[in-house]
């Protein structure tokens, strides 16, 4: 939020202080409605001297109604990523298909996620966050609505493009926007936690549709998520209309050479790279699991098809509740070592889940893995922020919330590819290798953030236990 320092003037008086109070917590609206009559000025760019303030979430009834549109919108972006690995075996059987060819419907989103990093920035600036609010669920009920008609596989690869548009849109997007605010760490946490409760529903209702109804894996984008998505249409537009291109221009903080594009200097960041490269290892690693694990334990741990589709909802439950629960602990750990204890922990689960052949084992250790790595995406985004000028928020998260998106489709195929030769038995191996390498990647990628020593929240921890009374 911006706006001009006034002119020397006496101590404010408290009313006054309290509508300052009023101007500072507002949405990114302009200020063209303010008591007083001032208004922002026509020009794009705001001032040097500019204040921006964190917009806090319940400052406002539009503000929590925006952040409750967010959530439901990360419902819908999960229940898209997470039912490929319920529909997989169907639509081998439906089209006759290798885990090749099956596995574009991973590798096809690509191309969205592509699309939709390379435009963010220009989105917001043309359209503002009211452009995001029409086309990332457009694109979510277009491609619903070619799919629910199961047609030619071909056609079926390009609609998951504008699914993975759809996507990659509203991930840039919401991640930046909630990024910004007080609390951030908290909030993505919840964020994440209502992408992982869409990822928890997706492949229960999928599963029961097709093993309990009879139906086919396509009545699952008939009856449910072309309505989910148009919903989600009418959510977001209606509490994003008023925040146009213009009113995201003059909020934007304004940078130090205003000639270089923004997107530009976001992208010349080292910092901007290593968080979107370990976000795309992430998400790969992230889908890869849900959408290839129920396949795993039909074939390699001999499950059910009902009970198999059960493990993927269990992963995704354990991302929900790492997400909110671990929300609370990673700004008390600091994110320099809260992710990679998070991932050390996710790694021996891994271990635990490849090495103990066991249908009840898997399962349970599969849950607990996805516990662990349900925050490291809010955590990354987190991160990033406090890591790079504010000018660069919306850029750089949104780059990276969508090139990291792109791992939901790379790392996906390439399991389908290998495999393809080597029998879906090469699942964990591969995942535990993309483990180490987002644990390197982070570990020595990332500086330490906001010039605290790299292991604060650790000594913060030992000194309160210091202090803590012994018992008998």
């Amino acid at each position: 939020m911006s706006s001009t320092s006034p002119a020397p003037r006496a101590p404010l008086t408290a009313p006054e202080e309290c509508e300052l109070d009023s101007i500072r917590i507002q949405d990114h609206g302009n200020l063209s409605g303010l008591e007083g009559g001032r208004k922002a000025d026509n020009n794009d760019t705001p001032p040097d001297d500019a204040v921006h303030a964190k917009i806090v979430w319940n400052s406002s009834r539009l503000n929590m109604l925006k952040l409750l549109a967010t959530f439901y919108s990360f419902i819908v972006a999960g229940a898209n990523d997470a039912v490929y690995g319920a529909i997989i075996p169907y639509l081998e059987k439906y089209y006759s298909i290798t885990y090749i060819i099956v596995s574009l419907v991973f590798l096809s989103p690509l191309v969205g996620y592509v699309a939709a990093a390379t435009l963010n920035n220009t989105i917001h600036r043309k359209f503002g966050r009211r452009g995001v609010a029409i086309l990332g669920p457009s694109a979510h009920v277009l491609s619903y609505i070619v799919i629910s008609v199961h047609p030619p596989y071909p056609v079926l690869v390009i609609a998951f493009i504008f699914a993975g548009f759809g996507n990659g849109v509203i991930d840039a997007a919401w991640n930046a926007w909630i990024g910004i605010m007080a609390n951030a760490n908290e909030l993505l946490g919840f964020l994440h936690g209502f992408y992982g409760l869409g990822a928890i529903l997706s492949p229960l209702i999928a599963t029961t549709l097709i093993t309990k109804a009879g139906l086919s894996w396509y009545h699952f984008y008939l009856y449910v998520m072309i309505a989910a998505a148009t919903l989600e249409l009418a959510a977001c537009v209606t509490v994003f209309w008023g925040e146009t291109g213009k009113d995201f221009r003059v909020n934007i903080p304004k940078p130090n050479n205003g000639k270089k594009g923004l997107m530009r200097e976001a992208l010349g960041k080292r910092i901007t790279w290593v968080c979107s490269v370990f976000l795309l290892i992430y998400v790969g690693i992230e889908v890869a699991l849900g959408g290839w694990i129920v396949t795993f334990m039909i074939q390699v741990r001999e499950g059910g098809g009902f009970e198999s589709g059960m493990t993927s909802t269990g992963f995704w439950l354990g991302i929900t509740v790492g997400r909110v629960v671990l929300g609370f602990v990673t700004p008390r750990l600091g994110e320099n070592l809260a992710i990679p204890l998070y991932l050390a922990a996710g790694v021996g689960m891994e271990i635990l889940f490849w090495l103990v052949p066991n249908f009840v084992v898997s399962s349970v250790a599969v849950a607990i893995l996805g516990f662990f790595l349900g925050p490291l995406f809010p955590a990354a985004v987190v991160a990033t922020t406090e890591l790079l000028p504010g000018h660069l928020h919306v850029g750089a998260i949104g780059f990276g919330a969508a090139f990291g998106g792109s791992g939901a489709c790379i790392l996906p195929f390439a399991v389908g590819v290998i495999a393809q030769a080597a029998g879906v038995k090469v699942l964990q191996p591969v995942i535990l290798a993309m483990l180490a390498v987002a644990l390197l990647t982070w570990a020595f990628g990332v500086p330490s953030i906001s010039g605290k020593p790299r292991y604060a929240g650790v000594k913060k921890l030992v000194s309160r236990l210091r202090r803590a009374p012994c018992g008998t």
